[in-house]
């Protein structure tokens, strides 16, 4: 019943978030938290939610977490879009045979630009630059042999110059294994928490609270108020199959439905092909069904390599292509051990 309950839950979100879509393009905070987190599950086209299964599932599926069996640390570097600098690390520790616990941290730098204004249209000298923060911690479990459950809470903060916002917000996914043999549904809800408001001393204006009376003070401090604004929930559900799956060879399919509530829903799809569990080979395409879309086919590679009997390094590798905004290339290093 619990099962169900949850499950019923989720499908009510999924709803209300399709139907709501249509009229918040565009209207959240907190963009960054949307990049997805890990060269392997975006060279499968995002359709991850059902495999993941390493340290990276904090961003796809916290409950993939309960499937380690060894400790793992990840670190990414992308030089993303527009210039700007995305770094993640994480790191899962297993508790027993059927927990783990995880923590990580996501930041985006926007780099920095001049000060301008209209008295002085090539800059004042000063430099003015912008950042956003995710740091969350993590705790999976496995509640049966084929049913896992897993939930992030993240403390969220953006800043641009002299203002900021700060939020907290969690994530809960789950995991099922289906007794058709190599078939796996995954679930996740991700960003559910407060809205974010900018506030600082940029925002400070001089108000004459009293112009129609005579020697009053012409500049009294005051501060703007701000609009609030939701943070960009995603419901996530999936599918993935091992078609191939002996010593040799693996070879997994995978498709996510993604409802967000600032944008239509789409569908993700991918597929990845490993060789004796060293060398892998992904490919997908993302977004499908939304018109106009800039992203598109994402294609990857990765090795996993042991250095011996207790530790194992893993590199991935990803490109992804957006369009007129150009591709961008991903690379993840992680370590088992």
């Amino acid at each position: 019943m619990k099962k169900i309950t949850l499950i019923f839950i989720m499908i009510i979100i999924y709803t209300s978030l399709i139907y709501s879509a249509d009229s918040k393009v565009g209207t959240t905070a907190a963009q960054f938290l949307k990049i997805e987190i890990g060269a392997r599950g975006l060279a499968m086209g995002g359709a991850f939610v059902a495999t993941a299964d390493d340290a990276t599932a904090t961003f796809w599926n916290p409950a993939g977490l309960a499937k380690l069996r060894s400790k793992e640390v990840t670190v990414q570097h992308v030089d993303w879009l527009a210039n700007m600098d995305l770094k993640h690390g994480g790191i899962v520790v297993p508790v027993g045979s059927d927990q783990a616990i995880g923590f990580y941290l996501t930041f985006l730098d926007y780099g920095e630009w001049d000060v301008t204004t209209i008295d002085a249209p090539n800059g004042t000298g000063e430099r003015f630059g912008a950042q956003d923060l995710a740091i969350g911690v993590s705790y999976a479990r496995n509640i049966t042999n084929r049913f896992s459950f897993g939930a992030n809470v993240k403390y969220i903060s953006q800043k641009i110059w002299h203002m900021n916002a700060s939020a907290i917000a969690f994530d809960i996914g789950t995991i099922f294994e289906t007794q058709l043999k190599g078939l796996r549904i995954g679930m996740s809800f991700t960003n559910f928490g407060s809205k974010m408001s900018m506030t600082g001393k940029d925002a400070k204006v001089f108000q004459d609270v009293g112009p129609d009376i005579e020697g009053n003070n012409e500049r009294i401090n005051a501060y703007l108020e701000t609009e609030e604004w939701d943070l960009p929930l995603a419901f996530r559900v999936g599918a993935a199959m091992d078609v191939i799956n002996n010593n040799y060879s693996k070879l997994t399919v995978a498709l996510d439905t993604v409802a967000p509530n600032d944008n239509l829903e789409y569908i993700n799809a991918g597929c990845e092909y490993g060789w004796k569990r060293f060398l892998f080979l992904r490919a997908g395409y993302k977004s499908l069904l939304i018109k106009d879309s800039e992203t598109g086919l994402t294609l990857g590679t990765g090795i996993r390599y042991g250095i011996n009997n207790q530790v194992k390094i893993k590199v991935d590798y990803a490109y992804a292509d957006y369009g007129r905004l150009g591709n961008v290339q991903f690379f993840s290093l992680g370590f088992e051990f």
